[in-house]
């Protein structure tokens, strides 16, 4: 296979999992579960210190999810060209208001 680039393993939601506070771990599962039932194209990019989803292969993202001591940090981005919206996330009515948001990104991103 000439031509492909590998960096190696990425890690995966198992590991990432180990390093967010054990208070919001439901939380961020709610989060993440909801992102992925949005399509079946969506990505998940689990990257450092955060994970980021996606639209297919273009990898346009609609949602970054960052944990936190006490909350997680959302980002949602409709387009490329605006500037994401950011929320804190820190109760399950949290996670339920974002989910039209979330929704929306999903259908609007290009």
């Amino acid at each position: 296979m000439d031509g492909i680039i590998s960096f190696g393993k990425k890690r995966t939601y198992e590991e990432f999992k180990n390093q967010i506070p054990n208070n919001v771990i439901e939380l961020f599962d709610e989060l993440r579960d909801f992102s992925l039932s949005l399509g079946k194209n969506v990505i998940e990019d689990v990257r450092m210190h955060r994970i980021v989803f996606g639209k297919s292969m273009t990898f346009r993202w609609f949602t970054d999810l960052e944990p936190q001591n006490d909350h997680i940090i959302v980002k949602i981005q409709r387009d490329r060209k605006e500037m994401p919206k950011i929320f804190q996330v820190k109760t399950l009515d949290d996670v339920k208001n974002l989910q039209s948001i979330l929704q929306n990104a999903y259908e609007t991103i290009h």
